[in-house]
C-alpha cells in the first residue's frame, strides 16, 4: 500500500518548491539587471577613456598623430579586473596607434543617446574573449585636413560579469534567508494548527470502544469544525445502528426462544408417552412448530439482506427493473399456495413499469405482501396484485383488514395485532425496510368493499 505523505512535510515541500522556483527567476532577473547596471557604468568609463584618447589626437606635418595619455587607460586599473584594448583611426580609417583587428561596429549600431558624444556601444569577440566596446567619433579640422577620426575602446567582462554575479550571489543569499524563515515560519504555524488534531486523535483512542459520545468543539480551529461535525453525524447515525441491532437482536433472541421452549417441552412431552398415537401426533406439531421457526429465521435473514441491499443502492447498484414482470413472475410462483388456500389470485399488470431497484429486496417485498394477504383472506375470496404507472404498486385483499389504530404499528418489527396471534410480527416490517431502502412511500387503505389495500408508491425509473 502506497504510505501516506504528512501534511506538514508535503506543505513544506510544496512551500520549497515554489521558493526555489521564486529564486531561480529572481536570481536571473538579478543577473541580468546587474549586468545592465554594470555596463550602464563601465560604458561611461570606457567613453571617458575614449574622449581622453580623442583630447589627444594632432596633426603633424599633415598626418594624424595620437597622443595617448596614461590616465586614458589608468582608470580600469582600480575597478577592472579585466584587459583594456584601444585603437585610433585616422580620417581615412588608417590605423594610427593602439591594436590591430579590434573590431569595429556592426551594420545599424545605432548611437547612444544617453551622453553627447557621436558614440557607439556594442558587444563583440577580440583574440578569442567576449568584450564591450565604444566608438567614438571625433571631427578632425585642420588646414591640410579634415573628416572625422575613430577611437575606439574595449575592455573584456570579467569585471561586468564578476559585478552581475556579486549582485545575483547577494539576492540569492538574501532570498534563501528568507525562504529558511518562511519554512520554518511555517512548521512552526502548522504544528500549531495540527494540535487540536492531535488532541482529539489522543481522545479517540482513549475512549473504550461501546463509548460514541460526540467529539468536543473546544479550541477546534474554524476550518476543523465541519469535520468534527461530520465525524459526529457519523457516530449519532452508528449509535442508533448500534442500538437497534442490540434491540432487534433482544428481540430475536426473545421471539426464538419461547417457540423453541415450547417444541422441546412438546418432545419431551410426547417421549414420556407409551401410546404410538400420542408419538404421531406429538412428531405432527413438532413439525409445524419447525415450519413456523424457519419461517421466521428465513424472515431475520431477509432483514440481514436489506441492509446490505440499502447499501448497495446508496452506492449506486440500482438496477432498471420492469415491476410489472416482477409481478408477473411472483404471482406466477404464489399461484400454486393461492389456490390451495382456495384463493382467487389476479394480477392487474398490462404495460411496463419501470424502477431502479435491488431486484432481490422488489421480490422479497412482493413475496411478503402477497403471502400476508393471502394468509389473512378466507377461502373463496380474492387478491389482487395491482400495478399502475407511474410506478405503484397495490396489494388488495378480501380479508379482515387492519384498524385504524394499528396501522401505523404494523410495520413495527415484532408487533402482532391484537385480534391475531399468529405470525411472527415481521412481514410488512420487512416491507417497510424496503421501502425506505427504495425511497417509496406505503399506505394501508380499506379494500372495495371490504379487506385492505396495500399501495406503495416508488419513484419512477
Amino acid at each position: 500500500m502506497h504510505k501516506p505523505s504528512s501534511l506538514r512535510w508535503r506543505l513544506l515541500w510544496n512551500l520549497a518548491l515554489l521558493l526555489v522556483l521564486l529564486m531561480v527567476a529572481s536570481g536571473m532577473s538579478a543577473y541580468w539587471n546587474g549586468r545592465e547596471a554594470a555596463d550602464t557604468a563601465y560604458d561611461r568609463t570606457l567613453l571617458a577613456s575614449a574622449r581622453t584618447i580623442a583630447a589627444g589626437l594632432t596633426e603633424v606635418d599633415g598626418s594624424l598623430s595620437a597622443n595617448v595619455p596614461y590616465v586614458a587607460l589608468d582608470t580600469f586599473a582600480y575597478d577592472s579586473a579585466g584587459r583594456i584594448y584601444y585603437q585610433v583611426n585616422d580620417i581615412d580609417q588608417k590605423l594610427i596607434s593602439g591594436y590591430e583587428n579590434l573590431p569595429g561596429p556592426p551594420p545599424g549600431t545605432p548611437r547612444t543617446d544617453d551622453y553627447p558624444a557621436l558614440a557607439r556601444f556594442y558587444n563583440a569577440t577580440y583574440q578569442g574573449q567576449a568584450v564591450r566596446v565604444v566608438s567614438l567619433l571625433k571631427a578632425v579640422s585642420e588646414p591640410n585636413m579634415n573628416g572625422m577620426a575613430e577611437i575606439r575602446v574595449a575592455e573584456t567582462d570579467e569585471a561586468r560579469v564578476s559585478m552581475a554575479r556579486s549582485l545575483m550571489a547577494d539576492t540569492l543569499l538574501r532570498l534563501g534567508m528568507l525562504a529558511i524563515g518562511a519554512l520554518l515560519l511555517v512548521w512552526f504555524a502548522v504544528s500549531a494548527a495540527l494540535r487540536p488534531l492531535e488532541r482529539l486523535r489522543t481522545a479517540v483512542e482513549e475512549r473504550q470502544p461501546d463509548d460514541l459520545r460526540p467529539l468536543p468543539l473546544v479550541e477546534v480551529q474554524l476550518e476543523f469544525g465541519p469535520l468534527v461535525r461530520s465525524i459526529n453525524h457519523f457516530t449519532e447515525r452508528l449509535r442508533g445502528q448500534f442500538e437497534r441491532q442490540a434491540q432487534f437482536i433482544a428481540d430475536a433472541a426473545h421471539e426464538l426462544r419461547t417457540p423453541l421452549a415450547a417444541l422441546k417441552a412438546r418432545l419431551e412431552l410426547g417421549l414420556r408417552a407409551e401410546d404410538p398415537a400420542t408419538w404421531r401426533s406429538t412428531l405432527e406439531t413438532a413439525a409445524q412448530g419447525t415450519d413456523r421457526l424457519t419461517h421466521l429465521a428465513n424472515q431475520l435473514l431477509s432483514l440481514a439482506r436489506i441492509e446490505n441491499g440499502a447499501r448497495a443502492i446508496a452506492e449506486g447498484g440500482a438496477q432498471l427493473l420492469d415491476l410489472s414482470q416482477l409481478a408477473r413472475e411472483l404471482g406466477m410462483a404464489m399461484a400454486p399456495l393461492a389456490h390451495a388456500r382456495g384463493v382467487a389470485l389476479a394480477l392487474e399488470a398490462d404495460e411496463p413499469v419501470w424502477l431502479r431497484g435491488e431486484p432481490t429486496l422488489l421480490n422479497e417485498l412482493l413475496s411478503n405482501l402477497v403471502d400476508n394477504a393471502l394468509a389473512h383472506t378466507p377461502p373463496g375470496g380474492n387478491v389482487i396484485l395491482r400495478v399502475t404507472a407511474p410506478a405503484v404498486l397495490e396489494v388488495e385483499d378480501d380479508g379482515p383488514g387492519i384498524p385504524l389504530d394499528e396501522r401505523d404499528r404494523v410495520f413495527e418489527r415484532f408487533y402482532r395485532r391484537s385480534q391475531q396471534g399468529l405470525g411472527s410480527g415481521l412481514g410488512l416490517a420487512i416491507v417497510g425496510e424496503i421501502c425506505r431502502a427504495h425511497l417509496a412511500q406505503i399506505s394501508l387503505h380499506d379494500g372495495e368493499p371490504t379487506g385492505l389495500k396495500v399501495r406503495v408508491s416508488f419513484v419512477a425509473g
